[in-house]
């Protein structure tokens, strides 16, 4: 079944609005940004109906409007590109390489997730790194890799697995939301 253009955006538009309301509700926030919450989720499930082209450009609409409208942290334009641009089109991007595809939602999230972390990981790295603490998580940090890699982990890893336990959920409780993306041609 072909899908209209008009369709698509109005259930971008959907999908994104639904990320940012997620981001809002918030398990646990870190000091210098990063959050475990469910926001990703429907930029995966829009990624894993329409593909990565489409995904992307969710991702990058979501990532403009977290910046612009959230309360966000950033010290320059490196950490706003790639914080919140370049994060969350790798987002949509990873989550819609595999889409209409059976398991396209569960394998997306875990793509999906694991680009955004190398995109937070790097920007930790180079730009992160020169405001590192000496300690953190009771260890000593004389590595901004090592330092990038505990930051970013401690929040991206919890939150891709929440999210992914969360999709595991809903394609059980409502396989109809899914059926669709399957006939789509």
């Amino acid at each position: 079944m072909k899908v209209s253009k008009t369709r698509m955006i109005c259930e971008a538009a959907i999908f994104i609005a639904m990320a940012e309301i997620l981001s809002l509700i918030k398990l646990y926030e870190f000091p210098n940004g990063g959050s475990i919450t469910l926001e990703m989720l429907p930029i995966i499930l829009f990624a894993a109906r329409y593909g990565c082209g489409w995904g992307s450009l969710a991702g990058l609409v979501y990532g403009t409007i977290t910046y612009l409208i959230g309360n966000k942290f950033s010290i320059d334009w490196t950490t706003i590109i790639c914080d919140y641009f370049i994060a969350f089109v790798a987002l949509g991007f990873g989550a819609g390489l595999l889409s209409r595809r059976k398991w396209s939602v569960y394998y997306g999230t875990i793509i999906g997730g694991v680009l955004r972390f190398l995109a937070h990981y790097l920007i930790g790295v180079f730009v992160w790194g020169k405001w590192m603490p000496d300690e953190f998580f009771g260890m000593t940090m004389t590595s901004p890799w090592f330092y990038s890699l505990l930051y970013n982990g401690s929040y991206m890893l919890p939150e891709t697995l929440l999210t992914l336990v969360a999709a595991v959920i809903l394609c059980k409780a409502a396989p109809q939301i899914f059926d669709r993306q399957y006939s789509m041609s």
